[in-house]
């Protein structure tokens, strides 16, 4: 066997080894991070040493790029936090407690007391074991932080106690030292003063709510006053939780809610076509060049100033434009996090759009959903492509098509590229759904950027994800191009519907394309470098472009 055989091999092992055992903590209902459980939980975290955790398995150095990616996913304060709770929909908001929405990921938090963080889990075992890694890595870096605060004889170092007095300061709203406190800081964090200085930037650059110093600090001193003190951090799940994970509970709500929607509004005999992708490409194409003041002639420059952020009210002329012409949007309240535009184009004004559309009275019902999750893709698709129920009568609705446009590791290329899809294989099972993609590659081919077809890998977790699994998939015959976390989930959905519960045609079209939001085999270009921002522009409307033309041309 190879040395990268060898590592591949090792790298995958240590990915059964922590869903193995993060499923065995879910069940056995809590677990203590400083414990043997957790500790198994971080060593094969840093055996695996995933891409996004950079220098995860360093001794000294804490990965800084990988903290911020965590945090923005995570809710503000948790650092503080000494029990974290697992729940699912309790009635905590109804108690009073203000909710906590993290900035890069829709879940509902509870800050219950000083000590304790409650996170709503509704998307099914992807989000929780999302969590409960970037929950690892946290406790990772803080044990860093902790050994380099104590001396070999027990003491606090003067830069612990220097950090302490800047965040003593900051909390009370008086003036720090900034050249001394990252100097301070540098130390803790066993980074050089350029690193800290980059990594305070963009911690200020984000919408987290706590600086880098009070972070380090919390950090740190949460693991010194467990091992000092006894204060062991706790994560547990809720017993109505751990009852409802797999039970479809959201999904079905979520999928009544829209059903009942088309029935009211004479739409559920239409022809239907459905598209998982984000909520304002698809509006914005339809409706943005009757809407906008300015006369567009190109997709591409309405979508550049549409997603201009300092063009609110750009967005807003067209959002107004488009529920007063055909566009109803259902705010999700059943616990998925996943809102829904449902469009009538029976009532759009598509005469003389621009694209060529054919919109007459015979015009389908889009249904654009948010992205889903993970697994939750599974779930709320299943749901949705079941028929209506009401009084006993059951009414099939006529999906002509379901599309995904999603956002993806590219195995080559660069951050905005294209994979279109022949195929999704699922990590770790011999699952693999190959499909007829009505999408190619030369339908995207001559817009400037680089395409790729082939198969696609739906992960269990992108935050799992190194350089030798990868290298495996890109280089083996499985001739993956791309990672994703739904594709699998989604096509095993519609083939059980077309094929096995017969609640939709065995005709219905697929259509994938993704673009790449990150290069995870790139240094530098992992999803902890950042967000595409403006360079996913092009490539979305560009699907968005493709998949409408599919639809109604």
């Amino acid at each position: 066997m190879t040395q990268s055989k060898s590592d591949t091999h090792t790298s995958r092992i240590a990915i059964e080894r922590i869903y193995i055992n993060m499923r065995h903590l879910f069940i056995r209902g809590s677990y203590k991070p400083a414990g043997i459980s957790g500790k198994s939980l971080r060593e094969s975290l840093l055996t695996l040493k995933p891409e996004i955790y950079g220098d995860i398995d360093h001794p000294e150095k804490v990965e800084l790029e990988g903290m911020l990616y965590v945090l923005e996913r995570l809710p503000h304060g948790i650092e503080e936090c000494r029990f974290i709770k697992l729940t699912a929909q309790e009635g905590i908001s109804e108690a009073g407690h203000e909710v906590i929405i993290p900035t890069k990921r829709r879940r509902n938090c509870y800050r219950i007391d000083s000590d304790r963080m409650y996170i709503e889990t509704t998307r099914g075992r992807s989000d929780i074991y999302d969590i409960l890694t970037h929950l690892t890595f946290l406790y990772n870096e803080s044990e860093k932080i902790k050994n380099q605060s104590i001396d070999p004889k027990g003491a606090f170092t003067d830069d612990w106690k220097r950090l302490e007095e800047v965040v003593k300061l900051e909390l009370a709203g008086e003036e720090i030292e900034d050249k001394n406190a990252i100097v301070y800081l540098s130390n803790v964090l066993g980074r050089t003063v350029r690193e800290v200085q980059d990594a305070i930037e963009k911690f200020n650059g984000s919408q987290i709510a706590n600086s880098l110093y009070h972070i380090t600090y919390w950090l740190g001193k949460r693991a010194i006053l467990e091992q000092e003190k006894g204060e062991d951090r706790e994560i547990s799940f809720s017993a109505k939780l751990r009852e409802m994970v797999g039970q479809h509970n959201y999904g079905e709500r979520w999928a009544q809610n829209i059903k009942m929607q088309l029935a009211a509004d004479g739409l559920i005999g239409k022809p239907i076509h459905i598209i998982s992708a984000n909520l304002h490409s698809f509006m914005n194409t339809l409706y943005g060049f009757t809407a906008a003041k300015k006369k567009y002639t190109d997709l591409q420059s309405l979508a550049m100033d549409s997603n201009d952020a300092g063009n609110a009210s750009l967005r807003e002329r067209i959002h107004k434009y488009a529920l007063a012409h055909g566009m109803t949007e259902l705010r999700d309240d059943s616990g998925t996090n996943l809102t829904v535009q449902i469009f009538d184009l029976c009532k759009g004004d598509f005469d003389k759009h621009p694209l060529g559309f054919r919109c007459d009275k015979n015009a389908p019902v889009l249904i654009v959903m948010d992205y889903a999750f993970g697994e939750q893709a599974y779930e709320c698709m299943d749901e949705l492509l079941k028929p209506y129920e009401k009084d006993g009568s059951l009414t099939y609705l006529d999906v002509k098509s379901v599309s995904v446009m999603g956002k993806a590791g590219i195995l080559e290329g660069d951050k905005g590229d294209l994979m279109i899809p022949t195929a999704h294989v699922f990590e770790g099972t011999g699952d693999n759904y190959p499909f007829n993609n009505v999408l190619k590659k030369s339908d995207f081919e001559g817009n400037g950027l680089q395409v790729f077809e082939g198969t696609m890998i739906t992960v269990l977790g992108t935050s799992l994800q190194n350089r030798n699994v990868l290298n495996h998939f890109r280089t083996s015959t499985w001739n993956a191009v791309g990672l994703e976390m739904e594709g699998a989930h989604y096509q095993k959905a519609i083939q059980s519907a077309a094929r096995i519960r017969r609640s939709i045609s065995e005709k219905v079209e697929v259509l994938y394309a993704y673009y790449a939001s990150d290069n995870p085999l790139k240094t530098g270009k992992t999803l902890a470098s950042g967000s595409l921002g403006i360079e996913g522009v092009k490539p979305t409307y560009l699907i968005t472009q493709k998949i409408l033309e599919r639809i109604l041309m």
